[in-house]
């Protein structure tokens, strides 16, 4: 599904959001910038937009940019982005302790086993390393109801004459109303290995993200 999409998937995220991606990926390469990582991973880097956000803004770290889809991958190296890995997030092919910092942008909602990924990137995180999680989340009160409707009768309308592919955005609605926000998921996260986690409510509430350190070794 990513494969077939990966021509137009940024165009897409940045229509269907409004633009408001730039800005939570912005907000989320200022929080890694502040952490002064060596080595960072980016994980399920799709088209590289948060790679390429960390990069500019710490220029000094090696990024490493990892996804299971070859296509996305060729999409992040056209665009810039100088180390990309072909990689199962729930599987991935390096030592323990690897990296500073691991950051996933939209992309553990869409993994197999969200703990098994939540402990690979911890398994890769050297001794007090850190984690940025940015994705969707559903906001409270009145805006609730008006983007799940968004969601599930317009969103997949407007991105399938976008990319032509409207199944895939049928799904995303779905897997967004199913996966853990807020506290839930501050409580998945500080199960799988990491402490002093935070959730910063993006645009209302559409978007979080979350932050952790990895538990230091008893």
């Amino acid at each position: 599904m990513f494969g077939r999409i990966a021509r137009r998937y940024d165009l897409a995220n940045h229509l269907l959001s409004g633009g408001a991606d730039f800005l939570w990926r912005r907000r989320a390469a200022k929080i890694v910038q502040a952490w002064r990582p060596r080595r960072v991973l980016d994980l399920a880097t799709g088209s590289g937009d948060l790679a390429l956000a960390i990069q500019r803004r710490a220029p000094e770290a090696t990024i490493t940019a990892a996804d299971f889809s070859p296509e996305m991958l060729r999409v992040a190296e056209h665009k810039g982005v100088r180390k990309t890995v072909l990689a199962d997030a729930t599987n991935l092919p390096f030592e323990a302790g690897s990296f500073d910092c691991v950051t996933v942008a939209f992309g553990l909602r869409n993994m197999s086993d969200w703990d098994v990924a939540l402990r690979e990137m911890s398994r890769v995180l050297a001794a007090n390393g850190h984690l940025l999680i940015l994705d969707f989340s559903l906001p409270s009160g009145w805006l609730r109801s008006a983007y799940k409707f968004y969601l599930h009768r317009c969103l997949p309308r407007l991105a399938s004459l976008v990319t032509g592919e409207k199944a895939a955005y049928d799904y995303l609605g779905g897997s967004i109303e199913k996966f853990p926000s807020g506290a839930e998921m501050v409580r998945l996260i500080e199960a799988n290995g990491f402490t002093a986690v935070t959730a910063e409510r993006r645009t209302g509430g559409i978007a979080t993200i979350y932050t952790g350190r990895k538990l230091p070794a008893l």
